[in-house]
């Protein structure tokens, strides 16, 4: 799946929203926290992370892109 940028960048929970991979801020917060996201081929527990252009990001054997 590919999310396009509307501005610079977009944060780790508002992605998984976005992409339809969580349906509450609350479910991203829980499945960031769990070490159950991957950002760039590592576990990231941040929910406030950053993505920029060329970011991927893995939940549950789905990967989004970040575009801009």
């Amino acid at each position: 799946m590919v999310l396009h940028l509307v501005g610079p960048f977009i944060k780790l929970g508002q992605a998984l929203k976005a992409a339809k991979l969580v349906e509450l801020g609350s479910d991203a917060k829980e499945v960031i926290q769990n070490g159950e996201v991957f950002v760039n081929g590592e576990v990231d527990t941040r929910r406030g992370r950053k993505l920029y252009p060329g970011d991927v990001v893995e939940y549950d054997n789905e990967t989004i892109e970040i575009v801009e």
